[in-house]
């Protein structure tokens, strides 16, 4: 191919080049109303979140920053998660030598003996043998942005997993805390429960003095026993879960079922200054709405390479050498080289590939859609949570006040048991009963409330790790 032929497919190249079929990616485009209303339950118009706070300033107990930190360690999620991105990052590096051209080398030796019988007449070719030592290129010339697209979309999965790993690794700071949060619930819960056991076993004792004195019936000891009775019976049950919730906190640390060192739920400092930011945040904090904003990016890069594979392949190929036919002369006059530029076109195929560009629009969409739901349900698990801090905060104050009230109608109750007989021993059985409930109740209260920040965090997106 003489220079005039390559200044031709040059020209060729470049008007292909200049009618561009891919498109040009842009973020999804979300209505601001929509976005200034993600949040029903606001704090303010700052523009700073708990998304901008450490996760250790929100989580302040020791012990559970110490679980935390195991967590992040060596949860066997989060490795599988740093291996992914390892994988597309390779996947990504791949695609970007896309761009370079194919380079061999090529060593060989041919020896040709022609035949006789075959060519027929005096003359015959003498054999042949050829040494040849060179290299071979080929380089497909982007026209369409089929390449391009390859790399953007393999970009575009990286970061996808990078951001998956982010969520998870919010996701399980925060299942940390909810399960620590629950265990030491549940010894509240026990303690509590103990502590019953104990004032029961004083009343089935009281209960029996008063019937020997012939105040009481057999039927009001054996009821007292009763009351006793079921509070033992909630013991295993406490006991049961807290060993389980240990073992599940055990899984995310990647330890063998064992103890878990833990401070008290009375201990606990609830982190208070819950502030949203402005909505538009959660689309820069939330690592899963990110997540599905690059699963869109790369549904809409994949569309492009199908909309480049409906148009030509336009390749510039050539080799570059030595060749002689004997050894002696291998470097004297024994430079040869070809080059050559192809235009491929599958005609059959081009049915499929339009399908394909309609198959990967279709998936353009449902990628859309699913961003916009991730967008959607962020916003509404922040409002749930600072709502379900907001009422369990609300509670607080009542629940003392109904378990004070609780503690003096037992009191009253026993006293009017023990010396006089304007009440029976159902009352003290119901406000017994009623006292245990509204304590266990107590402790559901403030672990809603710190539940309810662990979820406000990681709503918003985890803290900075």
């Amino acid at each position: 191919m003489n220079l005039k032929n390559l200044i031709i497919l040059a020209g060729v190249a470049g008007f292909f080049y200049s009618c561009k079929v891919t498109d040009t990616y842009k973020s999804p485009d979300i209505e601001q109303s929509r976005q200034d209303n993600l949040f029903r339950q606001k704090t303010n118009n700052d523009s700073t979140s708990v998304a901008n706070v450490a996760w250790n300033q929100i989580f302040t107990d020791a012990k559970l920053q110490n679980i935390i930190n195991k967590t992040i360690q060596n949860n066997l999620d989060l490795k599988v998660a740093v291996a992914r991105i390892q994988e597309a990052s390779a996947v990504f590096k791949q695609s970007k030598l896309q761009n370079l051209p194919s380079l061999d080398g090529v060593a060989s030796v041919t020896e040709t003996k022609n035949s006789a019988a075959a060519q027929g007449g005096n003359f015959v070719m003498p054999d042949l043998l050829v040494y040849r030592l060179g290299i071979s290129t080929g380089w497909e010339i982007d026209v369409w942005g089929r390449i391009k697209a390859l790399k953007n979309s393999a970009y575009a999965g990286f970061l996808q997993t990078d951001a998956a790993k982010r969520a998870i690794q919010t996701q399980m700071v925060a299942q940390a805390a909810t399960l620590y949060y629950q265990l030491i619930s549940l010894d509240k819960q026990l303690e509590i429960t103990k502590q019953t056991i104990e004032l029961r076993k004083q009343d089935v004792e009281t209960v029996q003095l008063l019937m020997d004195a012939a105040y009481l019936t057999g039927a009001d000891v054996e009821q007292s026993k009763a009351n006793l009775y079921s509070a033992q019976l909630s013991v295993p049950d406490l006991e049961m879960q807290i060993q389980q919730t240990e073992n599940s906190l055990n899984i995310l640390m990647n330890d063998n079922p064992q103890p878990i060192d833990r401070n008290s739920i009375d201990s606990q400092v609830i982190y208070t200054d819950l502030k949203t930011g402005v909505p538009a945040s959660l689309l820069k904090n939330r690592p899963d709405v990110q997540s599905a904003e690059l699963t869109f990016r790369q549904a809409f890069e994949n569309k492009n390479m199908a909309m480049a594979q409906v148009y030509p392949t336009i390749s510039i190929t050539g080799t570059l050498g030595l060749s002689s036919r004997t050894l002696e002369s291998f470097f004297t006059n024994s430079l040869f080289y070809t080059l050559g530029g192809t235009v491929t076109q599958n005609i059959f195929q081009m049915g499929t590939r339009k399908a394909q560009v309609r198959i990967m629009e279709a998936r353009k969409m449902q990628a859309y859609y699913t961003f916009e739901k991730a967008l959607l349900t962020a916003g509404s698990e922040v409002s749930n949570s600072l709502l379900s801090y907001q009422k369990a905060k609300e509670k607080e104050t009542t629940r003392q006040l109904q378990i004070q009230s609780l503690e003096k109608a037992v009191e009253y109750n026993k006293e009017l048991l023990t010396y006089s007989s304007n009440t029976n021993y159902v009352n003290v059985l119901t406000s017994e009963q009623s006292l245990l409930a509204a304590k266990l109740a107590g402790v559901n209260d403030k672990l809603q409330q710190l539940q309810a920040v662990t979820e406000f965090y990681r709503a918003l997106g985890g803290g900075q790790f």
